[in-house]
């Protein structure tokens, strides 16, 4: 066999093994270059007029306040809430809100947020709220529950706040346990047993075996039967929760793995008209696609080296918007990510979704 020949052939088997090659990837494209006091976009929720909001813990740089920001149907990036800095009642260092995963409730308008203090006190500082919104604008916040370890993605459902708690445990004995956790809308005030995994409201638990990063349940999204999905950040494995007619957790599987391909599962949406997840993959600047089992990539490239051009740069968060992907690029460095660093300008990408 000819040098060149061979030197296809291998090409051909490398394509194979890493799952995609650069023509079968859809582009993402620059959507919103967010205002220069947004660096650290994280999660979404889509309003009913086509506009969505982002939340804005601003990690790389608190001089920034924590933000929820709005993009207009139009793609305009406005001030939806600025969160009180300091918030009165905790202590001076954890009395700043870090914004994460948000959702909202489709009967009341009202959003619930995932506040996580973990970086700053492992010990059960992270909080939920509920933001009560009247006219298209926050009225007040209501502590949801407080004693969280690292309250990471949120989905509503059918009457509950879902939440993701990363890090149920600390430490690999031999596995870093996570938990899907459930609330009732109408709760309030609620503190969290110590310790954690006591806690009623723990509904599900996780295993994590790889110790890279240190984060089990991530993402989460329902699909139209009313499983739910939740990922794991650290293994990039999806597990499928599936309940009883009782809203009992009747099971609570893995559903899709790829070594090799998906190695973050961060935040998530799920298209009811097809059941497939669409999935941020964060350490390889990936949007990845779970159909059933199966894994495929939607779109990924190096790293983004700039901003404007709309690559994804530690994409946290994907979410579903008409026959698009939008995409928060969080763009706040992990060891062993693609991406190498921080850089601004904040930037919302997007994908374009072949037509139905």
């Amino acid at each position: 066999m000819g040098k060149c020949l061979k030197a296809v052939l291998l090409t051909l088997c490398v394509v194979a093994l890493s799952g995609w090659g650069k023509e079968a990837l859809k582009p993402a494209r620059l959507l919103v270059e967010l205002p220069d006091y947004c660096n650290t976009p994280d999660g979404m929720c889509l309003l009913p007029d086509n506009s969505f909001l982002v939340s804005m813990p601003n990690f790389n740089d608190e001089k920034s306040p924590p933000l929820m920001m709005r993009i207009t149907p139009d793609n305009k990036a406005e001030k939806f809430y600025e969160f009180p800095n300091p918030y009165p009642g905790f202590p001076e260092k954890l009395a700043r809100i870090r914004p994460m995963g948000v959702s909202r409730d489709p009967a009341t308008g009202n959003l619930f947020l995932a506040d996580m203090q973990y970086m700053l006190d492992k010990d059960q500082k992270s909080r939920m709220w509920k933001l009560v919104v009247k006219n298209g604008k926050v009225e007040k916040m209501v502590l949801v529950a407080s004693g969280l370890n690292v309250a990471n993605g949120t989905a509503v459902h059918n009457g509950y706040v879902y939440i993701t708690e990363s890090v149920l445990e600390e430490g690999f004995n031999p596995s870093l346990k996570s938990a899907l956790m459930r609330f009732k809308l109408d709760e309030e005030n609620v503190t969290l047993k110590t310790p954690l995994k006591d806690d009623p409201h723990v509904i599900a638990t996780f295993d994590s075996y790889r110790q890279n990063w240190g984060f089990g349940a991530d993402g989460l999204a329902f699909d139209g039967k009313g499983n739910l999905f939740v990922g794991l950040f650290s293994d990039g494995v999806m597990y499928r929760v599936k309940f009883d007619k009782q809203g009992k957790v009747e099971s609570n599987k893995i559903c899709a793995s790829a070594p090799g391909r998906l190695t973050n599962c961060d935040g998530m949406a799920c298209d009811p008209r097809t059941s497939k997840l669409y999935v941020a993959d964060s350490g390889n600047n990936a949007i990845q696609v779970i159909d059933g089992d199966k894994v495929e990539t939607l779109a990924a490239n190096e790293d983004t080296l700039d901003k404007k051009t709309g690559e994804l740069d530690q994409p946290c968060e994907a979410m579903l918007r008409g026959n698009t992907i939008v995409v928060s690029n969080m763009d706040w460095p992990f060891p062993g990510f693609k991406n190498s660093k921080h850089q601004q300008p904040a930037t919302i990408s997007v994908i374009q979704l072949d037509k139905k």
